[in-house]
Formats: C-alpha cells, structure tokens, sequence
C-alpha cells in the first residue's frame, strides 16, 4: 500500500511540476477559485493524463469531476485552517524522506531524480512538503470531523440484518498464531568489535578525515537513512527508542558524535545536524551484531528441547513463552501475535511473515512448530522461533458471531463516510466559488456550489 501511495504521489508531483513548467512557458489560466484558493487549467490536464495512465476511474466528464475533487479538498484544508488543524513538522518529513527514498529506488539515483523531474533536489524537496502537508492536513480534517462517531451493537446487528445477502463480504481464511524466539547468543568478542568499528569512525570525523554522512552511506545497517546519509530527519523524542532518543537529544555540538549507543537494533553513534524546538535531526550510523551459524544451530537446538517438554506435558507453551521468550512485543500477551495492519489477532496468511505462514500452512490448532530461523522484521536480525497455531478459520461469508468487529468496522465507516458527505454539502454552500466559462455545464457530484457569476 505504501508503494502505490508513493506511485500515486510520484504522478501527483509530475502534475505539479509540469503545471509549474506550463506557467513559465505558456500562458495558464484559471479555471476555479474556492474560497482563495485557484485551480489552474494546467493542473486539470495533468491530473488527467495521470489518471488515465493509472487508469483511474473517472466519473463523467473529467474537466467537471477532476476540479471539483480539487475544490473538495481545498475546503478542508480552509476548515483546517479554521480550526487550527496541523501536522508536526517531523512527520511530514519523515514522509517526506521515505518518499524521495522511494523515488531514488526507481529511477536510479539523486542526479536521476533530478533530471526526470527537471528540477534541483531541495526544490523538489520543497514541493514534496508542501503537498505531503496538505494531504495529512485534509486526512487530520477528516479524522478531526468524524472521531466522536461511534456504533453500538444494536447499530452492527440492524446493519448486517437488512444488508442483502448478496452483499455480505466474503471473509479468507485466517489464522490466530502464538510465537516464541529466542535471540541466539552473540559473543562479547563480536561486540567489542562492532564497538571497536565505531569508535574508529567517530576517530575519522573528529579528525576531519572522513565525513559522518560518506560513513554512514558507506557502512551503516540501517537502510533508509543510510541513503540519506545516515539522516533521520526531523523526529520528535517519542518516535524513537528510549535510548537513542536520549542520546539524540543531549547533542548540542554539530561537530561531535555522540558514544556509542545500544539499542534493540544494534549500536549506534549519532551526530547531530540541526534541532528544531521538539523535534531534532541527526545522522547515525548501526552496527547489527550477527550471530553465527553455530549459536543459531544452539538456539533451535533449545527450542527443540522447550517444544518437546511442553509436548510431554511439562509446562504449557504459554508458561513457557511467559518464562522464556525474547520477544517483547509477544512475551506478556502470552505469545500472541496482533496483527498490525488491523489491531487485532487474525491474520489472513498473506500477512503473516513469510516464515511463520510456511510453519504453521500444516498445522492443526493446538499443535506446535518445529524450530526455525526467521528475520525479525523490527529488529533487521535473525531469530530462531517456535510458533503455536491457535485457531483456524475457514474462508466464510462474514457473520456477527465470528467476524462482529470487521462488521462493526463496516458500520462505523459507513457511518463516517455519510457523515463527511453532508459537511461538504453544507460547507460548499457557505463558500464562494467563481468557475471560468465553459467549466460550469457540469453534472457535478455535489450539486450546491455558491458559483458566483
């Protein structure tokens, strides 16, 4: 999903550029004003083009249904900015970044970027925030207006009573998994070594030899921000991990790096780039300690003998995930694995994590996995885990007993969905609009714009 968001972004920023390249070449126009807001003739066409290279469905005339989706948004942004309705700064950079990322993935490199878009990368970075900011500005609008709207059961119940029969979703198989790991042991020789690695790069900075950021491209194990030079962007304190947050925050010299700094996912040395009030941005680089194919070999090797036990009646596999497990996420839930995507502990197996769907595609509920290696996707480092499989849910049309909260989920959208229709209904008719001649013969969905001649 966060691939075809940055796709859909990718022809969104396309259409401004080009809209903007329009202006300096030929003469644009005007073809809607909500509020103060303009809608630029150039801006339609490139809509246009990019949802039919999308092929997005396009209700009616396009140069009727593609500007009132624009004036639509603009009178949230205008009610956001009524009501004081903001995004953070970190989060819109983050987003930022991860998409810029994205793009660099696809078509090569920065200078490639550059060139496709025809523009320098802080300017299309500037532009990619401004847009990036609308868009979580009109969503916190939306979740702003609907967020007291609440369903009963007696609402689920009468909902699923009168939906036709032939309208009841179909619901895929789904699975409830318990999951026990085990880190496999890392000697301290491996971490004296990352340590000694680390120190080495900070010697290298502090001397002015090597750049913190060519560091961080170079040999930094964390992905994302190493493309970036080991830049995290503009982060509060809470989004990160206690001890890196900590770490990150008392730096005050852009010029220093900080210790070495232990977290979940490895170590760590950070250098700070700018601080904003609340919000700072570091570079960092991380080591992940890798364990050996010996102590993962000793690790299964330990399972086995929990798995065996817990078979033979010795403890129970919750007692023993309890006593046992180093998955923090799982451990006090009992071993239970929450789905993250829904909040809740079915999953269909396609989100499962490829090596627990593959343990668990033969077994019965109750029964227990062998030992296996599996990528903890948090941490970016393997473990070796045993896995339980709960409960079993055949593919069925959906029901109150079985499914009521993917129902009730259902209902409440339904119910929040009709709610935003009516506030944009009457919001439209308290807001001028002017629409340029030969844009007004239109069967537009929302029937009640204040058009002004």
């Amino acid at each position: 999903m966060y691939k075809l968001k940055c796709i859909s972004l990718l022809f969104a920023v396309l259409a401004v550029v080009s809209a903007a390249k329009a202006q300096d070449n030929v003469i644009d126009e005007v073809v809607w004003v909500v509020g103060d807001e303009i809608i630029l003739r150039s801006q339609v066409e490139e809509q246009y083009k990019n949802m039919q290279y999308e092929k997005q469905k396009i209700e009616g005339d396009p140069y009727c249904f593609i500007p009132e989706q624009m004036a639509v948004n603009k009178l949230f942004l205008h009610q956001a900015g009524l009501d004081s309705i903001t995004v953070s700064d970190s989060q819109v950079m983050q987003d930022v970044d991860r998409r810029i990322n994205f793009f660099i993935d696809n078509i090569g490199s920065k200078e490639k970027v550059e060139e496709y878009f025809g523009k320098p990368m802080h300017e299309l970075r500037d532009l990619l925030t401004e847009m990036v900011r609308d868009q979580s500005i009109v969503q916190e609008m939306q979740r702003e207006l609907v967020k007291d709207i609440k369903v009963t059961p007696s609402d689920v119940r009468r909902y699923y009573d009168i939906m036709p029969k032939d309208s009841v979703p179909f619901v895929p198989m789904q699975v409830e998994v318990q999951v026990m790991k085990l880190h496999p042991f890392i000697p301290q020789s491996d971490i004296d070594n990352i340590k000694a690695r680390l120190r080495e790069y900070t010697d290298r900075v502090m001397n002015g030899e090597t750049e913190f950021s060519t560091l961080a491209i170079l040999y930094s194990e964390d992905p994302g921000s190493a493309r970036q030079g080991g830049e995290t962007g503009f982060t509060g304190r809470a989004e990160w991990v206690p001890e890196f947050a900590d770490a990150a925050f008392a730096l005050n010299d852009p010029k220093k790096v900080s210790k070495i700094v232990e977290t979940e996912f490895g170590y760590h040395i950070i250098q700070l780039v700018e601080r904003r009030g609340d919000r700072v941005n570091v570079r960092h680089i991380l080591l992940k300690p890798k364990a050996s194919d010996t102590e993962k070999e000793k690790s299964i090797a330990k399972l086995d003998s929990i798995r065996n036990d817990i078979i033979n009646g010795e403890f129970t596999f919750e007692e023993a995930v309890t006593a046992l497990s180093q998955d923090k996420d799982t451990r006090n839930n009992h071993g239970l694995m929450v789905n993250p995507r829904t909040g809740i502990s079915r999953f269909e197996m396609a989100d499962l994590p490829q090596e627990i769907a593959k343990a668990i595609a033969n077994l019965q509920p109750g029964e227990i996995s062998k030992p296996f290696i599996m990528v903890d996707q948090k941490m970016g480092r393997d473990v070796a885990a045993i896995v339980k499989l709960k409960t079993r849910v055949p593919g069925h049309k959906a029901n109150i007993s079985d499914d009521y909260q993917m129902i009730k989920s259902i209902v409440e959208n339904k119910k929040k969905g009709d709610f935003i229709e009516e506030w944009i209904k009457t919001k439209q008719k308290n807001t001028f609009v002017r629409i340029k001649d030969g844009w007004q013969n239109c069967e537009f969905k929302y029937d009640g714009w204040n058009i002004k001649q």
